[in-house]
């Protein structure tokens, strides 16, 4: 039973760690392209700088609670499964 509990835990560990480091990856590539449109906005029309930048500020918030669930998600695999009873007792010896 501790060994499959081992298994499940690293098995969880390591989704976990690929999920986040793939939904921040996707999150930066977002991000960095909705700010480069918007400083390339503001460079054809400067007039607008504004309006762009409340709109972009709102986009990156949104880019970035994306990336903030799947840390949550990925907090949930770690720490909230099933066998985490039998996982605490297999390291508290």
């Amino acid at each position: 039973m501790e060994a499959q509990a081992l298994q499940f835990f690293i098995a969880c560990v390591t989704a976990a760690g690929f999920g986040i480091a793939i939904a921040a990856f996707g999150c930066g590539i977002g991000q960095g392209m909705g700010l480069r449109s918007a400083v390339e906005g503001i460079a054809r029309n400067p007039e607008s700088s504004g309006k762009v930048t409340v709109t972009m500020l709102i986009g990156l918030a949104m880019i970035e609670s994306l990336c903030i669930y799947a840390l949550v998600v990925s907090l949930i695999l770690i720490y909230a499964h099933p066998q985490a009873g039998a996982i605490a007792a297999l390291f508290a010896h």
